[in-house]
């Protein structure tokens, strides 16, 4: 069962992939071929990188001996250069047009260059406001880049709606106190009593009121946290 809720937030914060940005296939063939290179197990690798910086999974997984500055470094370049299969999220492109320019920022684990190739890859426009893995010392679940987005939009954290589609984003959202909406089927502990939305085509802009977003969400499950 679907109901509408109507929220008046000050500004959207976006996470980048899967929530703007479809880029499955690319991140799963970068990993798949960085644990086939150490000879590591790529659906353990994959079930705890998302949301996450690289550089943090590659630390947490290359083996011994390995330097993960330039494994880093490798892995980065090809996401880079591999934009194919990179597609937007469905409804992003017109909820990101609908959006006063002053109201919405990205939130991502990805580095500023490869932010600004897949959301080109994907035909959306770059973000007025960019956090990106580049800007900050510490990477989801750390609240760092939340916070950050939120004062430089000159707002309460808990006035930013966090849209989010993974784990580790949805603990930085938690720990920021921005309320926040998962997109799509993730169902960690994290997204317990959070709004979800199958898409981006579930939610809707009908301009400012009063110096708030109106903002509608269909969604599939009710929540005490917004």
């Amino acid at each position: 069962m679907t109901s509408l809720t109507t929220l008046a937030p000050e500004a959207l914060l976006f996470d980048m992939d899967g929530t703007l940005v479809d880029s499955t296939v690319v991140v799963e063939r970068t990993w798949r071929r960085f644990a086939r290179r150490h000879g590591l197990d790529a659906e353990r690798i994959l079930a705890t990188a998302h949301g996450r910086r690289t550089g943090e999974t590659v630390a947490g997984y290359a083996p011994a001996g390995v330097d993960a500055a330039a494994e880093t470094a490798r892995l980065v370049a090809e996401e880079v250069e591999d934009v194919d299969g990179i597609v937007a999220v469905p409804g992003a492109p017109e909820l990101l047009a609908a959006l006063p320019r002053d109201r919405w920022a990205v939130v991502t684990s990805a580095g500023r260059e490869l932010t600004h190739r897949r959301m080109t890859a994907a035909g959306l426009p770059l973000p007025p406001l960019l956090i990106s893995a580049d800007d900050v010392t510490e990477g989801k679940p750390s609240p760092e880049g939340y916070l950050a987005a939120a004062a430089a939009l000159d707002v309460l954290p808990a006035a930013a709606i966090v849209f989010e589609d993974a784990e580790a984003g949805l603990r930085a959202a938690a720990a920021a106190q921005s309320p926040a909406v998962v997109v799509g089927a993730h169902r960690g502990p994290a997204a317990e009593g959070c709004l979800r939305v199958r898409d981006l085509r579930d939610v809707t802009v009908a301009g400012t009121d009063g110096g708030a977003l109106r903002l509608t969400l269909r969604h599939s499950e009710p929540t005490s946290r917004i």
